[in-house]
């Protein structure tokens, strides 16, 4: 009698739960340092159980930079974003603080999970260069620029239905409370909320979250002041409800930090000294001056602790060394070798680039009498100045009838007519820290911090933090 024939082993079953990722949760931590965690149990406690490590920054050690090279693996050199912003050439204007991801070049974390696991989903909470980029949910700040001139806040979401979700849920996205004079815990908690809800009710595999408050209270009175101390504290104990939900969702955490601020205090107004030299050009409207890039011979975009020089023609380039030779304050000027030293070899850096004394930081002031400064300069307009202003966290001291106009100017807004927030000094002497330099030590450098043990040891490149994610992805 003839037998059965037995059957071929079936391979093994695995549903699709078996087959996900690790999900993943990185929180952006600006400025945090190993001094300022001692502030922060919670966070601390994470790197305790899990695995914490100094962080290897990029010059300029700023937000968008920093950012492009942790999501690309690659340095400016490659990705191009030399800094959080730049002179475009192509258009004759300096522009800072775009938002569209195909200013960014190179490989992007998600487009390598997805090769790894196709379906692989991305939730970015309003880290940098968000808009346009080929992830699954975007949340970034965005403000609605009415016709008549009206600025008010908002935010930019996909799929486009979230805005309104998260509006009904947690109010309008904070953006005075996210930059300008009102700075401070409430657009982090708005962040950290809308972060929670996006986790709960789609569950993305990865989960970028930009969490600023730390940038504001240190730059407004340097790293050390007792009210830094406090910020971080307060961050920290926002932090905990999202740090227990990924516990609870078995999402493995990664915060990390783009830079540390450290304590500057002097201004340097490297604009003014081109202009004095007449290198740089400016144009006069209506009484107030503007500055022509096009026309100018050499002229700086300003960014912490870093300038971009644009200098016209090659024969410029030894009157723009002169002119900035005996310049207080600047450390050291990059020329096309020290650009490739640091990986800023990037055809949008500047022909020179000026590195800041570990004191001091530049301005992007290029008027000579304040009574010729355009209507800007007293605003909170981080799109229209050719250079950064950290000065905007600031009401102006100097005016006494400052909080009286500020005032009439929200009354104005609340009445539907046109308005102008011109509370901003123009005096730069208030500010107390900066950053944008290579750190000069670990305790005052960005630091990384896993939930898992033993995953991060020594020194951790920012050009490896993308591999390092998708390895605890289970990925790589």
């Amino acid at each position: 009698m003839t037998q059965p024939p037995v059957p071929a082993p079936q391979p093994e079953q695995h549903s699709d739960e078996h087959r996900r990722p690790t999900p993943l949760l990185v929180l952006d931590v600006v400025g945090l340092t190993p001094r300022l965690l001692d502030h922060m149990p919670h966070l601390k406690a994470l790197g305790q159980s899990g695995s914490r490590a100094p962080l290897g920054t990029v010059l300029p050690a700023v937000t968008c930079a920093a950012q492009s090279t942790f999501l690309t693996g690659s340095h400016p050199s490659q990705h191009g974003i030399v800094g959080n912003g730049w002179y475009f050439r192509e258009l004759g204007d300096v522009l800072l603080w775009r938002q569209h991801n195909g200013l960014v070049s190179g490989d992007k974390l998600w487009d390598a999970a997805r090769r790894a696991h196709p379906g692989y989903t991305v939730a970015n909470i309003c880290w940098w260069y968000a808009m346009g980029a080929d992830t699954d949910i975007t949340v970034t700040p965005r403000p609605v620029y009415y016709a008549d001139g009206r600025k008010e806040p908002d935010c930019y979401t996909r799929p486009p239905a979230l805005h309104d979700e998260l509006t009904e849920k947690l109010g309008t996205f904070p953006l005075f409370h996210f930059w300008g004079p009102g700075a401070d815990l409430v657009s982090s908690r708005w962040i950290i909320d809308a972060t929670r809800h996006i986790n709960r009710t789609r569950r993305p595999d990865l989960t970028l979250c930009y969490l600023p408050h730390l940038d504001y209270d240190l730059q407004r009175f340097g790293p050390d002041d007792p009210r830094s101390l406090q910020a971080a504290a307060d961050l920290d104990a926002a932090m905990a409800p999202l740090l227990d939900d990924a516990r609870a969702e078995g999402r493995t955490v990664v915060a990390l930090s783009e830079y540390g601020i450290t304590r500057a205090d002097r201004p340097v107004d490297i604009n003014r000294a081109l202009r004095r030299a007449g290198l740089l050009e400016v144009h006069t409207q209506d009484g107030m001056e503007y500055l022509d890039p096009m026309a100018s011979r050499a002229f700086a975009v300003a960014d912490h602790q870093i300038a971009h020089v644009y200098v016209r023609r090659p024969e410029d380039l030894d009157a723009t060394r002169a002119a900035l030779a005996d310049l207080p304050g600047i450390e050291r000027l990059l020329d096309d070798e020290g650009k490739k030293t640091h990986h800023l070899d990037h055809p949008r850096s500047g022909e020179l680039v000026a590195v800041a004394e570990p004191d001091a930081w530049f301005t992007y002031y290029y008027w000579l009498d304040d009574a010729r400064a355009p209507d800007f300069a007293q605003l909170v307009e981080i799109h229209r100045k050719p250079g950064y202003d950290p000065v905007e966290l600031f009401m102006d001291p100097l005016d006494p009838y400052v909080k009286v106009k500020a005032a009439t100017a929200l009354a104005r807004k609340k009445l539907g007519m046109r308005y102008r927030m011109a509370v901003v000094p123009l005096d730069p002497s208030p500010i107390r820290g900066s950053h944008g330099r290579l750190p000069m030590s670990d305790d005052d450098g960005p630091l990384i911090i896993c939930s898992t043990p033993r995953t991060v040891t020594g020194r951790v490149a920012a050009t490896d933090v993308k591999s390092l994610l998708l390895q605890l992805a289970g990925l790589h």
